[in-house]
């Protein structure tokens, strides 16, 4: 039992130690995001400024509307591109190690995954930062259950990241299809438009995206305003990370390397 929490902060330190030494990667994920408020909240906030726009937006000026959702995205993007570097790992011979060391595989990869999800939610903290000067009317208040919706929502995401990655050989394969998936989850999730405007095939395709979940419970908490109800998301984007987790641990379990 101690060996397998021993392996599991060992991972989980190793996923944090590893981040914060990429300086450019820690720069690039930040400033994306940064781009995102000014270029496309600020655009759209002086486009939507014409009379009875509000109102789509659950009364909300539209950059305060975008704020979760570039929250959020700055988590999702992290959490689901996390699973490179199991790629990365399986080409560095790491991985070999990993599977054959004397501890859980379980336990080996959910420390990674809590590394990676830590990480992504300290992203997140630094984008809210940097963003609430431009939105003060966020309710600062509910932070720390914004911080538990953010971790939930990237441990969901870093899963997804990890199953892909296990079953993957070639980084430039992984990317393919994060990049063909990544752009419809964003889409599909809220953070750019509400669920309430979508034509009815989308919103069937929004509810079961865990994001969705995630940008409307960070939402409620930060505007008071959202398109669901804030205790369906909790119940559902806990239940959706945890079936994900499992299966990523399961996946992970199973794994073999050439």
């Amino acid at each position: 039992m101690n060996r397998n929490l021993n392996a599991l902060h060992a991972m989980w330190y190793r996923q944090v130690k590893r981040f914060w030494r990429a300086k450019s990667r820690v720069a690039a994920m930040i400033i994306q995001p940064i781009f995102w408020m000014i270029f496309f909240g600020l655009g759209w906030t002086s486009a939507f400024k014409i009379g009875g726009v509000r109102t789509l937006f659950g009364g909300l000026d539209y950059l305060t509307f975008l704020m979760p959702g570039v929250i959020m995205m700055a988590i999702f993007m992290f959490s689901y591109m996390s699973g490179i570097s199991v790629i990365w790992d399986k080409e560095f011979g790491y991985l070999k190690e990993i599977l054959v060391a004397p501890v859980s595989r379980r336990a080996s990869i959910l420390g990674r995954m809590l590394g990676d999800s830590t990480v992504a939610v300290i992203q997140g903290i630094i984008i809210f930062c940097i963003a609430y000067p431009l939105t003060p009317t966020l309710r600062i208040i509910n932070a720390p259950i914004v911080i538990l919706v953010a971790f939930l929502t990237s441990l969901s995401f870093t899963s997804i990241g990890t199953i892909i990655a296990t079953e993957m050989r070639s980084q430039e394969g992984f990317q393919l299809i994060v990049n063909m998936i990544s752009m419809p989850t964003l889409f599909l999730s809220g953070a750019f438009y509400p669920i309430d405007t979508m034509p009815t095939w989308m919103k069937y395709l929004a509810y079961i995206n865990p994001l969705t979940y995630g940008v409307d419970a960070t939402r409620i908490l930060l505007t008071g305003s959202g398109s669901l109800d804030l205790t369906i998301d909790a119940i559902l984007l806990l239940l959706l990370s945890t079936i994900l987790v499992m299966l990523a641990t399961q996946t992970f379990k199973k794994a073999t390397i050439e």
